[in-house]
């Protein structure tokens, strides 16, 4: 109850706070200090509230429906800790907190800036009061009470000496299928514990416990990185409608810079945390599969970045008394940047993607639908309309003509180019919403040639001189990179093995860029350090860029059964299951596998697998072997320990969404998932669901479909195969990943396959996919060398906006 009147305070405090700073917007001169109190007054409120859910947390209070349903008693503290943002009205609230800790700082650095304040933090607080009331007890609070809204708890996470009890009884339900005993919680059953003097902490003694897909290290860093990325992305809109509200263009770009170059430094680290958290642990096999949820924190990323380029132009334009340039390209996607942030939100947490991402967020129900739809619709409407309010004295003072070759010109190719990339990412995220998707190879196909373009313009922006360069001049100081990068890339097509002429280019354009930044970053050394910033950050990007061709176009992928003891030639390496371990108290199962080369034993990795008793369902834990130039990764996807001797198994084999396998004259294609939404809902509120793999089966000329499913009920989960009478083919579904893969077992349905395989399983047997990674370390130190560039460019940019 106390952390919902906390909450209502807060949104009351923020809606008195953008009371006083419009009255000062509209001269009154005694208005500003109460606009002042009621910030801190919102911001105080907030912590409090979040520091209140964090207590409950940490004390296990299963009164709060969001505290039992998210969290539970043997979690470590890290991990308990970050059961407060895992759920929707948790992460609510931690964008919230973040967003008004980020407020503060913004007061702070307004409140020394002439008349700054109330015209940025009006609407900067505008943004606050739109969180809370999506916290308010009606919308998705984390503090209502398990018993206002009807639901079953199961009855092993009740007090065992309370079950007994006669008015109890009259509350319990068994599950005739499979036996399992419900506690029906509500308001009747609160008021009959109450009146007996048994305390619903007393009553209720564990969780349902986090997600085992979350229940990682990572867990712990990732959303609160993204989130702060979230809440510096609204400080650039608050600055763009200040400039729009005075009618001034020219001093707003000083004093967004820095923070669009935090905000986005910091979202793109946190992507990235999650790409590597996707790589590592998860067991993607990759560190990016373009899935929606994925891709919707992407695209405000690329315009962020593509405003950083445009801010440039006209901080450069107008210095020396110069004429701005791109002043409305600068206020649009300052605008959209934070405008993309909230449809990510919508997308993510709105429901809508359900079919399509099955680790989007369940449905939040109509009210809260509606209220993500009004939240776009307002501040686009803010943004776009003040802006178009504008216009007409923005198209009359400001023009962008071009000066003929010059750096502006290549920034803003390369920025208009970064928005094209968007616009393809953002409209294959969007499709489902319209019943339609994309295949990944969109997002691969449509993106290669618009990296190549980027690459180029990385390096060749940087040969030019602001406002004009002659065209003989880039040849001279362009032919070093140039060699460099044709060098480079030779050694690359020769020794690397890359022949597609797509690629080979893409090559080509990241060394360019990678050359001219490294030669430029070099002169600079000597003289200004803190001008370093942007040819760090590119460098990164080329890194990057030549880590996504080496692991993209050239990693090998091989399923294979390990029969103990008996070594297997896998990608060069030979490969021996020596048994398996069990660890964390039994729970879970590591499987060591001894990799050689040479007949020398180099290393042994540990994949492991368990069942989790969240929801029953068989979890796998990649390992990997990390070298220099190289990652060996071992996808564990299934054990037969060798007692089995009527599995009929002809070929396991892995399919991700949109590609195919073949069996026999067959060829197998994983289509989608299909995921219906009240299955999402029952699975997120523990109940049974059932989730369906929908394959196009092609033979002799003619396509067949076929589903296959998984159901889970009372915690029991099952496969159900899909039969192809036509083609002979019975498709047994063993496993399915939320990134996008499904496991399945091919064999025909007359048994007419039946051959030595079915030998080999009565064996101890582990099958595995093995993957190895060429330069995959290139992505990751391109990351952090870019956030090392993004850093040195804010320390820079923070000094300018002082001036």
């Amino acid at each position: 109850m106390i952390g919902n009147i906390v909450l209502t305070i807060g949104l009351l405090a923020s809606l008195f706070t953008l009371t006083m700073y419009y009255f000062t917007l509209r001269g009154f001169e005694n208005t500003k200090n109460f606009a002042r109190i009621g910030f801190h007054t919102t911001a105080i409120m907030v912590i409090a509230a979040s520091a209140l859910l964090l207590h409950a947390v940490l004390t296990h209070q299963y009164q709060y429906n969001y505290v039992y349903n998210y969290s539970g008693s043997g979690l470590p503290t890290g991990l308990l800790m970050s059961t407060f943002y895992a759920g929707q009205e948790g992460s609510f609230m931690l964008w919230v907190l973040l967003t008004s800790i980020v407020g503060l700082i913004l007061l702070d650095y307004t409140a020394k800036r002439g008349d700054l304040e109330e015209r940025t933090m009006f609407f900067f607080t505008l943004v606050i009061a739109f969180l809370l009331v999506m916290v308010n007890p009606l919308l998705k609070s984390p503090f209502n009470y398990i018993w206002a809204d009807p639901s079953f708890i199961n009855a092993k996470n009740i007090n065992s000496s309370f079950l007994n009890l006669s008015f109890v009884q009259n509350f319990l339900f068994t599950d005739s299928s499979n036996g399992t005993t419900f506690v029906q919680m509500n308001k009747d059953l609160y008021a009959l514990l109450t009146a007996n003097g048994i305390a619903i902490n007393d009553f209720i003694i564990q969780g349902k416990g986090l997600n085992p897909l979350l229940q990682n290290f990572w867990m712990q860093i990732h959303p609160p990185i993204l989130f702060v990325g979230f809440s510096m992305a609204t400080a650039p809109f608050a600055f763009a409608m200040a400039a729009i509200v005075k009618n001034e263009y020219t001093e707003w770009i000083k004093q967004s810079l820095p923070w669009i170059l935090s905000g986005m430094m910091l979202l793109g680290l946190g992507i990235m945390l999650g790409g590597y958290w996707a790589y590592g642990v998860l067991g993607w096999g990759g560190y990016w599969g373009w899935d929606p949820v994925e891709n919707s924190s992407l695209v405000p990323w690329i315009v962020g970045v593509a405003l950083i380029h445009t801010m440039l132009i006209q901080k450069k334009s107008q210095s020396n008394g110069g004429h701005p340039r791109f002043v409305k390209t600068n206020l649009l996607l300052a605008v959209m940047t934070y405008v993309l942030v909230i449809y990510s939100t919508f997308l993510t947490r709105s429901g809508i993607l359900g079919d399509a991402s099955v680790h989007s967020f369940v449905s939040p129900g109509m009210l809260v639908y509606f209220f993500l739809v009004v939240f776009i619709g307002t501040f686009t409407i803010i943004g776009l309309g003040g802006i178009a309010y504008r216009w007409k004295y923005l198209n009359e003072t400001f023009n962008d003509d071009s000066s003929g070759l010059s750096r502006e010109l290549a920034l803003f190719t390369g920025a208009v180019t970064l928005l094209a990339s968007a616009i393809i990412v953002l409209v294959g995220t969007s499709a489902p919403i319209f019943g339609q998707s994309v295949e990944i190879r969109f997002y691969n196909e449509m993106n290669l040639p618009i990296g190549i373009i980027i690459g180029l313009l990385n390096g060749l922006s940087l040969l030019l001189k602001w406002k004009h360069t002659e065209s003989n001049e880039i040849f001279k100081n362009s032919r070093n990179a140039i060699a460099g990068a044709v060098i480079m890339t030779a050694l690359i097509v020769i020794f690397g093995g890359i022949h597609d002429i797509m690629m080979i280019i893409f090559t080509f354009s990241a060394a360019f860029a990678l050359f001219v930044n490294g030669e430029i970053a070099f002169k600079i050394l000597k003289g200004k350090k803190t001008h370093l910033g942007a040819y760090i950050a590119h460098i990164g990007i080329a890194l990057f860029m030549l880590g996504v061709i080496a692991t993209g176009g050239k990693t090998y992928e091989e399923q294979i059964d390990l029969v103990k003891g008996e070594p297997k030639s896998v990608l060069g390496y030979d490969l021996t299951f020596k048994g398996y371990t069990p660890i964390d108290n039994g729970k879970k199962f590591a499987f060591n596998i001894d990799i050689a080369k040479n007949g020398e034993v180099k290393n042994t990795i540990s994949p492991v697998m368990y069942v989790a008793d969240f929801n029953n369902s068989l979890m796998r834990e990649p390992d990997i072997l990390n070298m220099l130039t190289k990652d060996i990764y071992v996808s564990p996807l299934g054990y037969n320990d060798g007692a089995a001797q009527d599995h009929n198994h002809d070929q396991t084999v892995t399919i991700k969404k949109g590609s195919s396998a073949t069996y026999e004259n067959a060829v197998v294609t994983f289509v989608n998932f299909e995921f219906p939404e009240e299955s999402m809902s029952s699975m997120m509120g523990g109940g049974s669901f059932q989730i369906g793999a929908v394959f196009n089966v092609e033979q002799e000329g003619k396509a067949y479909e076929a589903k296959a499913y998984m159901k889970s009920e009372g915690g029991n989960r099952t496969f159900v195969p899909a039969d192809v009478p036509e083609a002979n083919l019975k498709i047994d579904m063993i496993n399915l990943d939320a990134s996008g893969s499904v496991v399945v077992s091919l064999e025909s349905l007359d048994g007419s396959d039946s051959n030595n395989s079915h030998a080999s399983m009565t064996k101890e047997t582990l099958s595995i996919e093995a993957s190895v990674k060429p330069f995959i370390n290139l992505v990751w130190a391109g990351v952090l060398i870019m956030v090392a560039g993004f850093t040195v460019s804010v320390v820079r940019r923070t000094k300018e906006s002082k001036k």
